[in-house]
């Protein structure tokens, strides 16, 4: 039995904010409450509900990172499904215009890279300009709501992956998330958030009680969300982050490294909380597909202790320092575009110079100080 309620558990008691109203719902395969019925099914029995909306990997989590989503019908329910992952990343007056409030139902990762988070704040801005109303279920953030981790990004630099000055790691649940853009970057949406019960922030996933429906079809287990962090940056380089393997995010690696020489020099730096497993993977897509890569894994071995965003920065750091002539930062996606180390670190720092981990963390922790600061106003538990 769960201990944590989440908050589509708890909507017999906020049914009033649908009262004779037309209701939307941003949802995908996470939009379940604790008996993993579908938030949909709930919905659609509890309220009048018109209109799906679909994020990135689709509202089934049958679409891959990246890959652009069309509208069409859901097969079970018969009610439209809107994209929000396709050459609108927001949704339009149109979309708007069968619906009063909007729902918003989808386990997060705690993580700025994470697109659910812009999903959820480009609808918020939608609604406020067309006077609608907002909801959002909350739902645990699952590495936790105490430690926040890593820079503000820089002015020019946001995207789909960073579009507000957060830190990596921000400590916030959806909820709480929803009121603080809300307000800090006047949002400033008619907006209304379903607590969840019994969630206490320094909770990690597993203590809840509840069963982990995997957010996308890269993030298969808690264990990769709390290093996600850590090597998501690598999505910005030539280094394969693990997609197309049973162990996303956990392996990184490419066919030119040296896994031995890599995972002592890692673990003679004593991060805290990690050990470096020297390893030998072949993706079956993405990054050197088909090819065999060398590489280490991340076996995170305390995570009260463990930093992903500091092991993030002497990772990189060393990969590039060991293999200076092969490793590559990505070309940007379009003439206009920044490269995606770029967006994905917030800045250009850290791929315009040969960085000191130490240094660029200490500074970046005052950003987290800064946010850290903020966000406790925001804190509904």
């Amino acid at each position: 039995m769960a201990k944590v309620k989440l908050g589509i558990d708890n909507i017999d008691s906020y049914l009033h904010l649908f009262d004779g109203k037309r209701v939307g719902l941003i949802t995908n395969t996470t939009g379940v409450n604790s008996n993993l019925i579908s938030t949909i099914d709930i919905l659609a029995k509890k309220t009048n509900l018109t209109a799906l909306f679909a994020p990135e990997h689709g509202v089934r989590g049958h679409v891959e990172a990246g890959e652009k989503i069309e509208n069409e019908v859901d097969v079970k329910t018969g009610i439209p499904v809107y994209t929000l992952y396709g050459a609108s990343k927001r949704p339009s007056k149109e979309m708007l215009e069968g619906i009063d409030v909007l729902v918003f139902d989808i386990q997060d990762v705690g993580s700025r890279l994470y697109t659910y988070l812009y999903t959820m704040a480009y609808a918020m801005t939608s609604v406020a300009e067309l006077d609608k109303e907002f909801v959002v279920l909350d739902r645990p953030n699952p590495v936790g709501g105490l430690e926040v981790e890593g820079n503000l990004i820089e002015e020019g630099f946001t995207s789909f992956v960073g579009g507000y000055p957060i830190p990596y790691r921000y400590g916030l649940t959806m909820g709480e998330a929803a009121l603080c853009f809300n307000k800090e970057f006047d949002i400033n949406a008619t907006l209304h958030v379903v607590p969840m019960k019994n969630w206490a922030r320094q909770m990690y996933y597993e203590e809840t009680g509840l069963i982990w429906v995997q957010p996308s079809p890269n993030m298969p287990t808690v264990d990769t969300a709390v290093v996600y962090n850590a090597t998501c940056i690598f999505e910005g380089t030539n280094i394969s982050e693990g997609r197309g393997t049973t162990k996303p995010f956990e392996v990184v690696g490419a066919p030119w490294l040296d896994p031995d020489d890599l995972a002592a020099v890692m673990n003679g730096k004593n991060l805290a909380g990690v050990r470096f497993r020297p390893v030998y993977f072949n993706p079956t897509f993405s990054k050197h597909q088909g090819a065999l890569c060398a590489g280490v894994q991340l076996h995170v071995t305390n995570r009260q202790i463990f930093k992903p965003v500091l092991v993030a920065l002497h990772l990189l750091s060393e990969i590039k320092a060991q293999n200076n002539e092969k490793f590559e930062y990505l070309a940007p996606y379009t003439a206009t575009g920044k490269p995606m180390i770029d967006y994905n670190t917030g800045g250009s720092l850290i791929r315009t110079t040969d960085f000191n981990p130490d240094a660029v963390y200490q500074k970046w922790q005052t950003d987290a100080s800064q946010f850290k600061a903020l966000k406790e106003q925001y804190h509904l538990y």
